[in-house]
């Protein structure tokens, strides 16, 4: 079972990459994962499984959704990449999908574990702002071209999930939903983890 990432494409698509779709790797990472998936698949013809994601974040580590909730804590205003496209995905929904993959008759190949859907980084932010009680209009949007990275992005991140139908799993649903059910579990998370500790033996004390 090979995680993999959506770099393994070109990210200049139009629609959402099919798990046949022909890689393109940009960079390093790109190639190097791409690697990866060819070696397991070449070893492993009859058993060998890759499982591209893309777009994480969870409870623990960091992540978009984690900088979102510390930023509009700390900011007045926050500027955002509004013109990458992708699919942001629940860690929890990802290792559901790895293990009713593992424990079923599905065909070997490459299957996609990203929620579905579609929304660009300023459109994920401006839904966490929401979630947290905060205005999102406080999210403004800004192109790629103003930020300077060692690394381009892809432009377009959206993974198809055919291959989950032909094994008789669903697919990872829509990413809002995904992100509503997530995010008391990832708000008390990161409130433990910012929390100083005065603050957290005052909580402890007997009431």
């Amino acid at each position: 079972m090979q995680v993999s990432t959506d770099y393994v494409f070109a990210g200049d698509a139009r629609r959402p990459y099919a798990e046949d779709g022909a890689p393109a790797p940009r960079t390093a990472y790109g190639r190097t994962k791409l690697a990866g998936e060819r070696a397991v698949l070449g070893h492993l013809p009859g058993s060998g499984y890759v499982v591209r994601t893309a777009w994480l974040y969870g409870a623990h580590g960091p992540s978009f959704v984690r900088t979102m909730i510390k930023l509009e804590d700390q900011r007045p205003t926050v500027d955002v990449v509004d013109d990458q496209h992708g699919q942001p995905t629940w860690t929890a929904d990802v290792s559901r999908q790895v293990i009713a993959l593992a424990r079923s008759a599905a065909a070997p190949g490459v299957y996609h574990a990203t929620s579905s859907g579609q929304t660009t980084w300023f459109g994920l932010a401006r839904e966490i702002f929401g979630l947290l009680g905060a205005d999102p209009s406080r999210v403004r949007p800004l192109p790629s071209s103003a930020l300077t990275r060692p690394a381009r992005r892809p432009a377009y991140s959206v993974l198809g999930h055919d291959a989950w139908a032909k094994a008789g799993i669903p697919p990872i649903g829509e990413w809002r939903t995904a992100l509503h059910r997530a995010f008391p579990g990832l708000l008390a998370a990161y409130r433990a983890g910012n929390e100083s500790p005065a603050s957290a033996a005052l909580r402890r004390l007997p009431r």
